[in-house]
């Protein structure tokens, strides 16, 4: 199989032990590192042409990884400094 850029551990690898922790322990975690894990295999997918999509829908693929992103980074942060 190969490699997929932009894995959460890979993004955040200063986190990857709180983010490990929180997927075991934290349902609302785990759902979203699951989303970001599905997007981001669907981006990778469209990237290799393994499953060709049009631009604008690769663009909003993006922007939703991004949020997603944006959203798992506040939510392990926040947990840190409330632990």
């Amino acid at each position: 199989m190969s490699h997929t850029p932009h894995e959460l551990s890979e993004e955040f690898p200063d986190l990857a032990t709180e983010m490990t922790a929180l997927r075991q322990s934290d349902s609302h975690f785990a759902k979203l590192a699951d989303q970001y894990h599905t997007i981001n295999r669907a981006i990778h997918r469209a990237e290799t042409d393994v499953e060709p999509t049009s631009d604008d829908h690769m663009v909003e693929m993006r922007k939703d990884r991004l949020a997603l992103k944006d959203e798992i980074y506040a939510y392990v942060k926040g947990h840190a400094a409330s632990a």
